[in-house]
């Protein structure tokens, strides 16, 4: 990479990274970002480099565009491979840096913000973070939600990531994307007092329903589902048709959002379910704008990533989270913690069952269950607008109000 500098007068340009080897988490927070940042800063351009296979299916706004990198799946024993391309995984990872590199050469960001990840999948983000500090002129962000993983187990995968000596190395600012008050994520990490200085907390991320998407008016009430990208989220769709094939007398509907990474031989068990439990309970592949699902819904089922904990608050909705445990704890303790807080009710299979009836009653109380509102403190869900004041001077320029 060469030494750029900085064309004066140029509108600021701001490079997103997201992984993004499974579900939709990465992007789905990505995007949000760098629509904001668009949307305030007048002129601005923000290029998102993800792997997401799902990552066309989205619509962005004027000023956001993605370059997809080869993308890479996780085998059930726990390795990386490319996706599609007859690569090795190191081949493929080198041509997922020689192209985060070159993009990041020619688009000459001011601002670039890493999202979780600090060296990148499998380090391939270090050559360009080496050139691009050496340079001297972009500023670099590392953004991580506001739980990461048990603390027992997140040291030990920094470690062996040499993420904590990227950040400490790399970048001017590392972003909480969530509060100190409900939650530290460095839990478990030995950082340097200069590290922890440059910790900003953001607050969560209030979600909108887009301006153009269109209404989705469903002519019954009902509780949405969702379990994210669906990669994951068999279980909790199968525990609740299990709900709903076992008492007939349950309500409201049941709208379930499969996600675009559910085995195809599981959907089509699932939809032949399904079909036999209409019109009480319906189901969709995807929806990329599932904002108005959300907003619509009398209450919300759902896993407890991190998106939807947000879209949960944002939209008001009374929520059951059913969280996994593995790969990472982040869904568990978060779900733990809103419980807690009062903000959601968790539905623990070791507390409170694992039987259908368990389900069917966390259903049913969802009609009597109180608001996030009644229990979230003030500027829990101000995170875009903390970090438009964030960028503001490191991009010299002003907010366009």
């Amino acid at each position: 990479m060469h030494n750029i500098i900085r064309p004066s007068r140029r509108a600021p340009r701001i490079l997103l990274y997201s992984h993004d080897t499974f579900g939709l988490g990465h992007l789905r927070r990505t995007r949000a970002i760098a629509e904001r940042l668009v949307g305030a800063f007048a002129g601005a351009s923000a290029l998102i480099l993800t792997g997401s296979p799902v990552a066309g299916r989205f619509t962005f706004s004027r000023g956001v565009d993605h370059i997809r990198l080869p993308g890479v799946v996780k085998t059930p024993e726990g390795d990386y491979v490319s996706q599609s391309l007859d690569m090795s995984i190191d081949q493929t990872t080198a041509l997922r840096a020689s192209v985060i590199e070159a993009a990041t050469e020619d688009f000459n960001p001011d601002l670039v913000i890493v999202d979780k990840e600090a060296t990148g999948f499998r380090g391939e983000m270090v050559d360009t973070l080496e050139q691009l500090k050496a340079a001297g002129r972009a500023r670099l962000v590392l953004g991580i939600r506001d739980i990461l993983d048990a603390p027992d187990l997140l040291g030990p995968e920094w470690e062996r990531k040499g993420a904590l000596e990227a950040a400490e190395r790399f970048y001017d600012q590392i972003w909480v994307y969530g509060d100190e008050s409900v939650y530290d994520p460095f839990q478990g990490l030995d950082i340097s007092a200069d590290l922890r200085a440059r910790v900003r907390f953001t607050g969560y991320l209030r979600r909108e329903v887009p301006a153009e998407t269109n209404a989705h008016h469903r002519a019954q009430p009902y509780i949405l589902i969702t379990p994210g990208g669906g990669g994951d989220g068999e279980a909790l769709v199968e525990w609740t048709l299990k709900a709903y094939e076992t008492d007939a007398t349950l309500e409201p509907n049941a709208l379930i959002v499969y996600g675009p990474f559910l085995s195809g031989e599981k959907r089509s068990d699932f939809d032949r379910r399904v079909a036999a439990l209409q019109p009480k309970v319906s189901a969709v592949g995807f929806d990329s704008r599932i904002e108005v699902l959300m907003r619509d819904a009398q209450g919300i089922v759902a896993m407890g990533g991190y998106n939807t904990f947000c879209e949960i608050l944002s939209f008001d909705r009374p929520a059951v989270i059913a969280p996994r445990k593995k790969p990472r704890m982040e869904q568990y303790i978060r779900a733990s913690v809103a419980e807690q807080l009062g903000l959601v009710r968790m539905l623990d299979p070791q507390r409170d069952g694992d039987g259908p009836q368990a389900m069917a009653k966390a259903i049913r109380s969802l009609a009597s269950q109180p608001l996030p509102s009644r229990r979230a403190r003030p500027g829990l869900l101000g995170g875009l607008d903390k970090i438009v004041a964030l960028v503001e001077p490191m991009l010299c320029v002003t907010v366009d109000r």
